[in-house]
């Protein structure tokens, strides 16, 4: 791993102008590393998604939804119209299907661009990619990609693109870190292991976080603050539930004691012997192996809650529920009491769609930014004004009713609200490439189709013969 320093280049630009706000936060820590708690973000993955059932299964959920919504890739026309779009592409009202549908058409130029790397590397596809980035943003509250490209060469396109592992990366602050302006206060980045260490430049590597409100003198909030962070206490109660769990299944009851109920008490060689035999009799297979005989009546004393006592199901989904709200989840998409099946439960339905207007597509935003900056996409010849764009439209979460959206499109198209091409746009349907059907009509029930498509002009349509 060592070998592999002597690959990266480092470059550095310092402002003349003063920064009060990184002065504030960054002096006397140059070059510094700044403070990570390691052994929480190893937790969030050793205890979290790697041990806990419920984490993972949530997190894997959301990994497996975000890596299928489907992207396109297009030149930006009009910046403006493009964060009307990005409001609306996730709405199913008739308003946001309308808006988004009239905001695509003007927000882009018609040209299609495909992805510049059929493959982000040589192990992975974009779907693995994608996925493995939201594991370890959801789990750690980091994700980490690193842009490899030519070194020889200036201005060279990227050759391909890793997700680093998240809980191992460390950030290395600029020397005199407080005299920058606009600039950011990283140098590079370290991935260590052990007492190895890799050095990644700043300028090849996008570092996609969530926000985290925890400021400190050294730079720590530079990094995520993991969603797990919060529900680590319902992490550990629901692993120890589980553990206890085992444990009582593998001691077959609650713990007690095996006593004589008469008179006299069972003495040391006795009370020995009675166990030595009950082992026996749990070890022995045989069918009669469980039955035995005493030549005194015996009781027995719990000293501890039975598992109906205790109720540990009962916690579990309390902490279950812990564990969703953090992630931004439901309960009810997990195999828990609350679940329901099929997607024909209209409530149900509803939740499916609240996750990915809620969860998936904020999360997809942030890799958006990531993959539109300078360092990736835009770095590409050929997509300097280009941006990949993820659109949920095609999930079966996000459809709309075609039919009801076709009668209300046909009433805002027979009082002129809307033009016919406009309503092709909202139905999904192509550019049709007949000027007419971009003007404005009146009711089919007052006048034809053809009449209300041939503008007039003194009443008489253009081209046409005055009766």
């Amino acid at each position: 791993m060592l070998g592999l320093k002597n690959l990266f280049g480092q470059g550095k630009k310092v402002s003349p102008v003063v920064n009060a706000f990184n002065r504030s936060f960054y002096k006397f820590f140059g070059l510094a590393v700044t403070p990570y708690d390691y052994a929480d973000t190893r937790q969030y993955l050793d205890k979290g998604y790697n041990y806990n059932p419920d984490v993972y299964s949530v997190i894997k959920q959301i990994s497996t939804k975000a890596s299928d919504v489907p992207y396109f890739i297009k030149d930006v026309r009009d910046k403006k119209q493009l964060g009307i779009y990005r409001l609306s592409k996730s709405r199913t009202d008739l308003q946001g299907v309308l808006r988004k549908s009239q905001s695509l058409q003007k927000a882009f130029k018609e040209n299609d661009l495909s992805m510049p790397l059929d493959r982000p590397n040589i192990d992975q596809s974009w779907t693995e990619f994608f996925a493995l980035s939201t594991v370890f943003l959801k789990a750690t509250g980091n994700c980490y990609w690193y842009i490899m490209r030519p070194k020889l060469r200036e201005n060279a396109e990227p050759m391909a693109v890793y997700v680093l592992p998240a809980h191992l990366m460390n950030i290395v602050l600029k020397q005199d870190a407080n005299l920058l302006t606009v600039e950011s206060p990283i140098d590079y980045y370290k991935l260590i292991e052990g007492d190895q260490y890799i050095r990644f430049d700043e300028s090849d590597v996008v570092h996609i976080k969530n926000p985290n409100p925890n400021f400190d003198m050294q730079g720590s909030h530079l990094y995520g603050m993991s969603d797990l962070r919060a529900a680590l206490r319902n992490i550990q109660d629901s692993n120890e539930a589980i553990d206890n769990n085992i444990k009582t299944m593998k001691n077959g009851g609650a713990y007690g004691f095996i006593h004589s109920k008469g008179q006299n008490a069972l003495t040391a060689d006795q009370a020995l012997e009675v166990k030595s035999r009950l082992k026996e009799m749990d070890a022995d297979n045989d069918r009669l192996s469980k039955i035995t005989g005493v030549s005194a009546e015996l009781g027995f004393t719990r000293i501890s809650l039975t598992t109906d006592e205790l109720k540990p199901f009962d916690f579990l989904e309390f902490d279950q529920a812990g564990i969703c709200n953090v992630l931004g989840w439901y309960t009810e998409f997990l195999n828990s009491k609350n679940s329901s099946s099929g997607l024909n439960n209209g409530a149900l339905a509803e939740m499916r769609r609240a996750a990915i207007t809620d969860t998936i597509m904020p999360l997809l935003g942030l890799f958006q930014d990531g993959i539109n900056s300078k360092k990736f996409l835009q770095s590409f010849q050929g997509y300097e004004n280009a941006v990949l764009e993820f659109d949920p439209t095609d999930l079966p979460e996000m459809q709309v009713d075609m039919e009801k959206l076709a009668d209300r499109l046909d009433k805002l198209v027979d009082n002129s609200i809307i033009t016919r091409e406009e309503a092709r746009f909202a139905m999904q349907y192509a550019d049709s490439g007949v000027p007419e059907l971009s003007i404005f009509t009146v009711s089919k029930n007052v006048m034809t189709l053809e009449d209300a498509v041939i503008p007039l002009e003194n009443n008489i349509p253009i081209g046409g013969i005055e009766e």
